[in-house]
């Protein structure tokens, strides 16, 4: 009998619970996958919390993992028994020792690349790909600001924004944080609880702000991450730790220098098999050259992701954390 995390009500890392479950055989198109390690995302927050509704409840959470397929369904192509597989998609249901999911969802593994590595990045690593490559291709010289650069995607991308170049100003939450962007390749670190971020982020450029800003903060950051853009740039806000953000009149953007907003996600950017491969592919890349590695940093059982949610929450967790069937 397998094993999984179920969650009957949406609310606190409490409420998430270590069940028994049957798997069976998977249908057209499936694969029956074994993980050997289960991503460990802010998105899985929002799920547990109900800030994003999930199909239905109960429900296993997780968007992301890694490990051997054990059985495919009729007429799924390019796989087969014994493949070292990842993913990071929809559906949810990832929480789980052994779960079903379509083939198409599915990567192959390089033979260099581990599955706990693979685990850690593909949520995460194929989101920075999306930000840094497509929502904005940046380019040499470029200066970015990257909110919370100390998390697990803003690790990630500073190091791909320094392998391409690119000048990353970072927030980060203490001095230990800040030691930590800056050993990844952040160029400025700024530690917001004692420093106005719009202020020294003009310092730093001398007024003139910067291309791009990544924010994944929002509610708290919005305003100040406009306050930081150079004239037409973008704010990208891919997330909403902190809550969301509220209706505003979007003169403002013109206000402020004619910026662009976008509120982008991962799912579109991967949404057809071509996209997959390429967003995919571009992170093996980088991290196979060791410009962009897998900075894990806390492993939980997976039976304990109540604790591991409760850590995530609490901003006690740095880099990456991977889910241990």
């Amino acid at each position: 009998m397998s094993h999984a995390i179920k969650i009957y009500q949406t609310g606190g890392p409490d409420e998430m619970r270590w069940e028994s479950v049957e798997v069976g055989d998977p249908g057209p198109g499936e694969v029956r996958l074994r993980h050997s390690a289960v991503g460990l995302n802010f998105i899985d927050v929002y799920f547990r919390t109900g800030a994003y509704p999930s199909p239905q409840l109960p429900f296993t959470p997780g968007l992301e993992g890694a490990g051997t397929v054990e059985a495919i369904g009729e007429g799924v192509e390019g796989f087969a028994e014994g493949d070292r597989v990842a993913y990071a998609a929809h559906p949810l249901g990832a929480y789980a020792e052994v779960r079903l999911i379509p083939a198409e969802k599915l990567v192959h593994l390089p033979p260099d690349i581990q599955e706990s590595a693979a685990a850690a990045m593909m949520l995460k690593g194929m989101t920075v790909q999306y930000l840094l490559r497509s929502t904005v291709a940046l380019k040499s010289k470029d200066t970015i600001l990257f909110q919370a650069a100390a998390g697990g995607v803003g690790l990630i991308a500073c190091q791909w924004a320094r392998h391409l170049g690119v000048t990353i100003i970072g927030t980060v939450g203490s001095d230990e944080k800040a030691e930590l962007a800056t050993a990844h390749g952040c160029t400025h670190t700024i530690v917001y609880t004692r420093e106005n971020f719009v202020d020294r982020v003009r310092e730093l450029t001398d007024g003139v702000g910067v291309d791009v800003v990544y924010d994944s903060v929002g509610q708290h950051t919005f305003e100040g991450s406009l306050d930081c853009l150079k004239r037409r740039g973008t704010l990208a806000l891919f997330g909403q730790s902190s809550g969301k953000v509220p209706s505003f009149d979007p003169s403002v953007l013109a206000a402020k220098g004619s910026l662009y907003l976008t509120r982008p996600g991962l799912f579109d950017y991967t949404a057809d098999r071509s996209s997959l491969e390429h967003c995919s592919g571009e992170l093996f890349q980088v991290m196979q050259s060791g410009a962009v590695q897998a900075d894990i940093n806390q492993e939980y059982a997976l039976s304990d992701a109540s604790l591991a949610h409760a850590d995530l929450e609490g901003r006690r967790t740095t880099g990456a954390s991977v889910l241990l069937p």
